[in-house]
């Protein structure tokens, strides 16, 4: 929800050119984004292994090729999807792929938007090299409090993005907010900002609608906004 309404004020609203990346293995983003797509930097890299055929096409090309046949074009931003992991539990062989494919194509965007899996993996085997902005979004719930300051640990101790900035993101915040600022403290991460419940979000998740969609004036949208101000892209 949150990257796709990222990238929706981004791309529309401000007009950057956005690439937006779906590390998660529930390829989740793109229907959120109302995205179809061909194929998934897995399912490369699985045709890769398994068919000798694919191989031998496979290793004569860059891997910036390889990547730009696979990103699919939307309404002012592009995006490019991880895919499921090679065998149980291994994402390695994917996420160096998807490194690979992350720096051949950065200079062609203002910005690249990734939406991660929910937990600190790929932040510890430095899918991404460089962060600007590391959004750790949470609920409200103490367990998610405590899954964000591993997170945070974990990024610290890979000194994934020496000179970028972190902080949080509440979701689904209900009433006031002074407790989950004081929760936030002990975690030791500053708040970027804060997203009501949205009854707009309910329905579209509902009917399956896409969530950049949501109408203009959701809370949802205007709580975003004031996020990209607060990180410095408003």
């Amino acid at each position: 929800m949150l990257a796709a309404l990222l990238i929706r004020l981004l791309s529309g609203e401000q007009e950057a050119r956005v690439l937006a990346i779906d590390a998660d293995s529930a390829t989740s983003l793109r229907y959120a984004l109302g995205m179809k797509i061909r194929r998934t930097l897995s399912e490369i890299r699985a045709g890769m292994i398994e068919n000798p055929e694919v191989r031998k096409e496979m290793m004569g090309r860059h891997v910036r090729t390889i990547v730009t046949d696979i990103v699919e074009h939307g309404k002012g931003f592009d995006l490019l999807v991880m895919g499921r992991p090679e065998g149980p539990g291994c994402y390695c062989g994917i996420n160096d792929l998807l490194r690979y494919g992350i720096e051949s194509l950065a200079s062609e965007y203002d910005i690249i938007i990734v939406d991660g899996e929910a937990g600190p993996e790929q932040i510890n085997r430095r899918v991404l090299q460089n962060i600007d902005t590391l959004i750790i979004l949470t609920d409200t719930s103490i367990r998610g409090f405590q899954t964000a300051g591993v997170i945070e640990r974990t990024a610290g101790a890979r000194a994934a993005y020496d000179h970028g900035q972190k902080g949080l993101v509440i979701n689904r915040l209900r009433g006031n907010n002074k407790l989950v600022e004081e929760t936030a403290l002990k975690v030791g991460l500053k708040v970027f900002g804060y997203i009501p419940e949205d009854e707009n979000i309910t329905e579209h998740d509902l009917l399956g609608k896409p969530l950049i969609e949501l109408p203009d004036k959701s809370p949802s949208i205007g709580a975003v906004r004031e996020i990209l101000k607060e990180i410095g892209l408003g």
